[in-house]
C-alpha cells in the first residue's frame, strides 16, 4: 500500500487496499466517500463482485471533513423518505459493520433568527409530520432551555429529536472495511481517468494502474463527478462550495443536540468537544464552470445570494489549465489531486468563533485545536443526483448531495445498489433523476432553514 496521505484535514481513520486490481467486476464504483463506500456494502452482500476505486483515501474529502450531522430536519421534503431509510440503517449500522462510528440520537434544534424563520420552521414541521417525524416547533423560551446561559434573541424554533449524530471520520472507513470484509475489492491511491466505452456502452473505467472491466459503473465522486463526466459527453451541473469548520477541545456542558443558529452551529463529539461551523456563510469560487452552468444556478444563487461569498482568483485560472482532460496514458488531475483538501476561510471562522463564544457561556474560554476546509458538491435544486444516465448504458450516478450526504449516504447507497441491480428501489427515485436537468423541469428549490 502507499504512504499516507498527509493534509490538513482531520485524521481519517486508515483502511487497508485490496491485494490486487481485478481484470473484470460486475460494478466498478468511482469515489470512496460515504456514497461510495455505502454503495459497495450493500452490493458485497448481495454476492455482487464489486470494486471500489479512489483516488486519495477512503473519507478523505467531504465525508471525511463535514459537520457529523445526521438529520430530518430541515431537510427537502423530497429527501425526507430516503433520509428515513438511512437514520434505520445508521440504527443498525454498529451492529452490521462492527464498529462504532460514534451515531448517537441527540436531536436536532434550529434556532430561528426572524419571525420569517420561525414560520418557516413551524411549515416545515407540519409538513414532516406527516412522513411520521416527531417535528417539535419551540417558543423562544424552550429554546433557550437547552442552553444555559443563552445571549441570543431567538423568535422560535424547531426541534426533531430523533436526530443524530456520528464521526465523519471514522464512518466511511468503517463501511468501507464491512464491505471489503463482505468481499468487496477495495483500492485507494488509484485514481480512475475516465470511462472505458464500447459501442455506445460502458465497458468498465481505465484507471492509472490499468483497465478494469464492468459491466456498471458507479460515479460517486463528489466534487470530481462532473469533471469526470464531461469527458464523456454527459452534462452534469454541478458546483463547489467551501465549507469551513473548527472543533474545541473538550468540555463540560450538558448541551447534546446539534444547534443551529444563524451564524453558527454546534455539534458534540465523541471525544466531548464539539465540531463548530457556520450556519448562514459559505464562500464559492467563481470558476469556468460558475460560467457553463450559469443558468441552471441563477434561480439557487437569486435565493441564497446573501449567503454566499463570491470570490475570483487563482482556483479559476487552475481549473482552466489544470484540469483539461489528457490521453488515458498521461497523468490525470486526480493524481495530481489525490485529496481536495482547500485552505479553510479564516475570516468565517474568526467570526464564527466570536458569535459562538458570546452567545453560549460555556465556550467562552473553551480552545479550538483544529481547523479545516471542505468541498461541498451541490446542483442547482441542492438536491443529489441518484440515477441512471438512459444515453450512456452501464453508467449510474450518486453525486450533488449539497451538504447533505453524510447523514443520507447510507440510505443513498442502498438505493444505488438497488438501481444497479434493477431491484425494487426502497424509495422512488425520481426526484433525483439525472434527466431532470434537461428534461425542461423547472428548479425547484426549498428553503426551509
Amino acid at each position: 500500500m502507499n504512504a499516507p496521505l498527509i493534509h490538513r484535514g482531520p485524521a481519517i481513520t486508515a483502511v487497508a487496499n485490496s491485494p490486487k486490481l481485478p481484470k473484470s467486476v460486475d460494478v466498478a464504483i468511482v469515489g470512496g466517500g460515504i456514497i461510495g463506500v455505502s454503495t459497495a456494502f450493500f452490493l458485497a452482500r448481495q454476492g455482487i463482485r464489486v470494486a471500489l476505486l479512489e483516488k486519495g483515501e477512503i473519507g478523505g474529502e467531504q465525508s471525511g471533513r463535514n459537520w457529523g450531522w445526521v438529520r430530518l430536519a430541515g431537510r427537502d421534503l423530497r429527501e425526507l423518505p430516503l433520509m428515513l431509510q438511512s437514520h434505520a440503517i445508521w440504527d443498525t449500522l454498529r451492529q452490521e459493520t462492527g464498529f462504532d462510528v460514534g451515531y448517537r440520537r441527540r436531536g436536532i434544534l434550529y434556532a430561528a433568527k426572524t419571525p420569517e424563520a420561525r414560520d418557516r420552521h413551524r411549515r416545515w414541521a407540519a409538513a414532516a409530520r406527516e412522513f411520521g417525524i416527531d417535528a417539535r416547533s419551540l417558543d423562544p423560551s424552550q429554546v433557550a432551555g437547552f442552553v444555559q446561559g443563552l445571549n441570543r434573541m431567538v423568535f422560535g424554533g424547531m426541534y426533531v429529536p430523533e436526530d443524530a449524530g456520528a464521526e465523519p471520520q471514522l464512518a466511511a472507513p468503517a463501511i468501507a472495511s464491512a464491505a471489503q470484509a463482505a468481499g468487496a475489492f477495495l483500492f485507494q491511491q488509484c485514481a480512475v481517468r475516465g470511462l472505458d466505452i464500447e459501442a455506445g456502452k460502458v465497458a468498465g473505467v481505465v484507471t492509472e494502474n490499468g483497465r478494469m472491466k464492468a459491466s456498471t459503473v458507479i460515479v460517486a465522486g463528489g466534487a470530481w463527478s462532473s469533471h469526470l463526466l464531461s469527458r464523456h459527453g454527459v452534462r452534469l451541473p454541478q458546483l463547489r462550495v467551501l465549507s469551513s469548520v473548527m472543533r474545541t477541545a473538550p468540555l463540560e456542558t450538558s448541551i447534546e443536540p446539534a444547534m443551529g443558529f444563524s451564524d453558527f452551529s454546534i455539534r458534540k463529539r465523541l471525544d466531548g468537544g464539539y465540531t463548530v461551523a457556520s450556519s448562514a456563510t459559505s464562500l464559492v469560487d467563481i470558476v469556468p464552470n460558475s460560467f457553463r452552468f450559469f443558468r441552471e444556478f441563477m434561480p439557487a444563487f437569486r435565493l441564497e445570494r446573501k449567503s454566499l461569498k463570491l470570490r475570483f482568483g487563482k482556483p479559476f485560472f487552475d481549473e482552466l489549465v489544470a484540469y483539461r482532460h489528457r490521453p488515458f496514458d498521461e497523468k490525470s488531475i486526480y493524481e495530481t489531486i489525490r485529496v481536495l483538501d482547500p485552505t479553510q476561510d479564516a475570516e468565517l471562522l474568526a467570526g464564527v468563533e466570536a458569535y459562538m463564544r458570546a452567545g453560549i457561556p460555556a465556550f467562552r474560554d473553551v480552545p479550538i485545536v483544529q481547523k479545516w476546509g471542505g468541498m461541498i458538491d451541490t446542483t442547482p435544486d441542492v438536491i443529489p443526483v441518484i440515477s441512471k444516465v438512459e444515453a450512456l448504458p452501464g453508467l449510474v450516478i450518486g453525486t450533488g448531495f449539497s451538504g447533505h450526504g453524510f447523514g443520507i449516504g447510507p440510505g443513498a447507497g442502498r438505493l444505488l445498489s438497488e438501481i444497479a441491480t434493477g431491484s425494487t428501489p426502497c424509495v422512488d427515485p425520481a426526484p433525483f433523476r439525472f434527466s431532470r436537468f434537461s428534461d425542461g423541469s423547472p428548479i425547484e428549490i426549498q428553503s426551509w432553514l
